[in-house]
């Protein structure tokens, strides 16, 4: 399991009965995670003195209940980019803190090429990845079919101070994106991406990704540059393993570009354990 564990504004501090106890800068929320379904006592008493948790309802959604003062937003840090962390409708902060393991190594790669790299982000939410690659020193293009996620992104990059890096915010269909990108000839040498496990577009368009993402890949290989650096696939669909993921790379990208493919689960140390919670899975393609 891939595993960042040098992130001081966040930490996964224990795990158990289905929660989390995080600590966001000084804001420690309980939130819940259906992977977690041991019982490990939640002996840290953080557990009683937490400033919100969000209870999940029968009926879908759910909704926090705030136990002390939480603002409606607040910054944390990873390096030297600053986050602006917000409690969602839908349990979410705004941040996947798993992803910095991501961040780190596409940062590494881009200051490792010693050229200038054009990078896709697509569906790029609130735009960690994106800010690190800028801060990396490559062109980033982003593109989510949120606006809201868009803007929250720009609020990322303006709170970091690298708001004037090359970037292009795109509000947009990611698969009708790289479709006119094929069309006008535009190229990139990276792409990132962490598709949804299930959507709809905007005219009703179904989005499942088991039945949908081999055909999306292979649109998204006809915008890599001839010289590319890199593609990362993250997804948090549980069906979806890494191996699989690794196949579907193997067979798109190593036939044409060389390179290898590397796959595997990604994750949260718990300080409480020591041990480590899986939260997803990342496959990486590298020239």
């Amino acid at each position: 399991m891939r595993v960042y564990d040098n992130w001081k504004d966040y930490e996964l501090i224990d795990c158990s009965d289905g929660e989390r106890l995080e600590r966001w800068g000084n804001i420690i929320l309980i939130r819940p995670d259906p992977q977690i379904i041991w019982s490990s006592g939640k002996k840290n008493p953080l557990w009683h003195n937490a400033h919100a948790r969000y209870h999940r309802s029968n009926k879908g959604g759910g909704s926090w209940e705030m136990y002390k003062n939480v603002p409606d937003s607040w910054k944390v840090k990873f390096k030297n980019l600053t986050f602006n962390v917000k409690p969602m409708g839908f349990k979410h902060t705004g941040v996947f803190p798993e992803q910095a393991v991501n961040w780190d190594w596409a940062q590494n790669t881009i200051k490792s090429e010693n050229r200038p790299l054009n990078i896709l982000n697509l569906f790029g939410y609130t735009g960690c990845a994106t800010l690190a690659c800028m801060d990396a020193g490559a062109k980033v293009c982003h593109v989510d079919a949120s606006k809201g996620m868009v803007q929250w992104a720009k609020e990322n990059a303006q709170s970091s101070g690298i708001a004037d890096k090359p970037v292009r915010w795109l509000v947009d269909d990611c698969v009708k994106f790289v479709q006119r990108e094929i069309r006008r000839g535009n190229k990139y040498d990276g792409i990132i991406m962490d598709p949804p496990s299930y959507g709809r577009g905007p005219n009703g368009e179904v989005w499942k990704i088991e039945e949908k993402l081999y055909s999306f890949m292979e649109l998204c290989v006809g915008v890599l540059s001839d010289n590319p650096s890199f593609l990362i696939l993250n997804s948090y669909t549980t069906g979806l393993s890494p191996a699989v993921m690794e196949y579907l790379l193997n067979i798109l990208l190593v036939s044409r570009f060389g390179g290898r493919v590397s796959s595997d689960e990604i994750g949260l140390k718990v300080s409480e354990s020591g041990l480590c919670l899986p939260c997803g899975s990342t496959v990486i393609w590298e020239k």
